[in-house]
Order: structure tokens, then C-alpha cells, then sequence
């Protein structure tokens, strides 16, 4: 049995409030304002984002959304697990769910914007041990020194 649970999330619930508040705050503190791309809780509630929860029994863990671009391209956005959890899969957990849906929704590149300071390395790992590549800016991005861009063909 896996030990997470993915829901199709509505954004309604104060634990997924308080885990997207804590997002933004730490994406703030780490990076200047212009270099944010974190979304707050009204815009991932746009019709072009697919947004999840994870949980662990009744406990909210993680979550992640999927935004699609074009009918061949999306992009991975919110990507959260709580603190206390990092490092026991819940991170590799949703990735994999939305890459699985990308391929469900016949996207053929799934793409994604992270930091490019020392605190988002063990995102980038992630990205990586999955078949992510560094990429130039895709979509609106523009080249930014606190952003890494990576895709992966699916």
C-alpha cells in the first residue's frame, strides 16, 4: 500500500491555505519579489491549473499542480511538501503523479521554474533523478540569475 493518498484538491481547506501561505513566504524570503513565481491561492484556482493534495491518513503532506501551457506542454507549479516530511518521498510521490497526468492529457514536454540558490538544490536533484534537464525560459519566463528552467520530454 502506498503511504500517501493524492486528491484532487479545491483549495478550500485552511491546512492547504497555511501550506500555500508558508510557500510564498519562504519563495519571498529566499527570492527577490521579481524573480517570485509561486502562485498564491486565487491563481491556482484558474481553469488551466489541476491542482492536488497529498496526504498521509488524515495529515496534509504536500501538494502540487499541474498548468497546462498548449495541448503539447505543461508546466509543474506549487510544488510543496511540508517541512517535517522532506526527504521520506512525498516530493517523488506527487512528481510522479502529475507526470503521469501530463501523459494522460497527451503532453509530450513537461516543464517547470525553480530557484537557482543552494535552498532549492534538493528540488533540483529531484528534477533531475527524474529525467528533468536544465532549459532556457519557456512560456512568459525570461532569462532570471535566481531561476533554473527544466523540461523533460514525456
Amino acid at each position: 500500500m502506498e503511504p500517501y493518498l493524492i486528491k484532487l484538491d479545491d483549495l478550500s481547506s485552511p491546512e492547504i491555505a497555511d501550506l500555500l501561505a508558508e510557500h510564498l513566504h519562504d519563495m519571498h524570503k529566499l527570492s527577490p519579489p521579481e524573480s517570485v513565481h509561486a502562485l498564491d491561492l486565487d491563481e491556482l484556482r484558474k481553469p488551466d491549473i489541476t491542482f492536488w493534495s497529498v496526504w498521509s491518513d488524515d495529515e496534509l503532506v504536500g501538494c502540487g499542480a499541474l498548468k497546462e501551457l498548449d495541448e503539447t506542454h505543461g508546466e509543474i507549479k506549487s510544488m510543496r511538501t511540508k517541512k517535517q516530511i522532506r526527504g521520506k518521498g512525498a516530493g517523488k510521490f506527487i512528481l510522479r503523479h502529475i507526470m503521469d497526468e501530463s501523459r494522460s492529457r497527451g503532453y509530450k514536454r513537461l516543464s517547470l521554474e525553480t530557484g537557482s540558490m543552494d535552498a532549492f538544490e534538493p528540488a533540483r536533484r529531484l528534477y533531475a533523478s527524474h529525467g528533468f534537464t536544465i532549459c532556457g525560459p519557456f512560456a512568459d519566463y525570461i532569462l532570471d540569475p535566481h531561476s533554473v528552467f527544466m523540461t523533460i520530454e514525456i
